[in-house]
C-alpha cells in the first residue's frame, strides 16, 4: 500500500529560507525510473555533471499541481509558478573530470519566484543536496540585487585561493561555508528556491553508473513564471 506523503519544514542558515522536504512523494517510483531508463539521456548544457532526458509535460504538470499549496502556504507563491524545465537527470561525470563550474556551489536564477523541485530515484547510498554561504558575503541566497557584488566576490577569492581541485565539494571551502546538507531517500523530494546557493553531496559511496536503475537518478522540476 503506498503510504501518504510525509512533509517536513526546514528553515536553512542565517537567512531562514524555507526548505520542504517531502517523503514518499509520488505514489509510483519505480514508474518513473522505468520511464527514465527508457530514454536517450545525454548532456544537456555545461552545468549538470552527467546527463539528462525531458520529463513528460503532463507528469511535470502533475507534480506542480501537487506541490502547489505548499507553495502557496511557504513561499507567498499563489499561484504556483509555471513549469519552465523538467529533466530526469542522472550523475556520471568522475570528480577527476569535473569542469571548474562544477565544483562550486550554484543557483538556478535570481528570480525570488523561481522554484526548483528535486525528487531522488536511486536506490542505495545517494548523499544528498548541501547548501552553501559565500564567506565572503554571508549571502545564502542571490538575487539581482546581489549578483554584482557576488560575481565579484567570487572572482576575487578564486585569484586568492584559486580553483577547487577537480571533486565534488564535500563540504566547507576557501570560499564557502556548508549551512545544511538534506540527506537523499528514495522517493523524497526537496521544495526550494532556486536562487538558493546548493550543489549535489556526494559522498564517494555513491555509484556513478550510466543505467538509470543503478546510479544516482533524480527528477528535477524547474518552476518559473516569465
Amino acid at each position: 500500500m503506498t503510504q501518504p506523503p510525509k512533509t517536513t519544514l526546514h528553515f536553512q542558515g542565517e537567512e531562514q529560507r524555507p526548505l520542504i522536504a517531502i517523503d514518499d512523494f509520488w505514489p509510483d517510483p519505480d514508474a518513473l525510473r522505468e520511464d527514465a531508463a527508457s530514454l536517450r539521456m545525454a548532456p544537456i548544457g555545461p552545468h549538470y555533471p552527467g546527463v539528462r532526458a525531458e520529463v513528460p509535460p503532463r507528469l511535470a504538470e502533475t507534480m506542480r499541481r501537487r506541490i502547489a499549496p505548499l507553495l502557496a502556504e511557504h513561499f507567498g507563491l499563489d499561484p504556483a509558478p509555471a513549469v519552465s524545465e523538467a529533466y530526469y537527470s542522472l550523475v556520471t561525470t568522475a570528480p577527476g573530470d569535473l569542469a571548474p563550474i562544477q565544483r562550486l556551489p550554484h543557483f538556478d536564477g535570481v528570480e525570488r519566484g523561481r522554484i526548483a523541485v528535486l525528487l531522488f530515484l536511486g536506490r542505495g547510498e545517494q548523499g544528498g543536496t548541501a547548501f552553501y554561504r559565500q564567506r565572503s558575503t554571508a549571502f545564502e541566497t542571490v538575487d539581482a540585487s546581489r549578483l554584482g557584488r557576488f560575481r565579484a566576490e567570487l572572482e576575487a577569492g578564486v585569484q586568492a585561493h584559486g580553483m577547487p581541485e577537480a571533486s565534488y565539494i564535500a563540504g566547507d571551502t576557501a570560499l564557502y561555508e556548508r549551512i545544511a546538507v538534506q540527506p537523499a531517500r528514495f522517493n523524497r523530494a526537496l521544495v526550494y528556491a532556486g536562487n538558493t546557493l546548493h550543489c549535489a553531496y556526494l559522498p564517494p559511496a555513491v555509484v556513478l553508473s550510466s543505467d538509470p536503475l543503478a546510479g544516482r537518478l533524480t527528477l528535477n522540476l524547474f518552476l518559473f513564471d516569465d
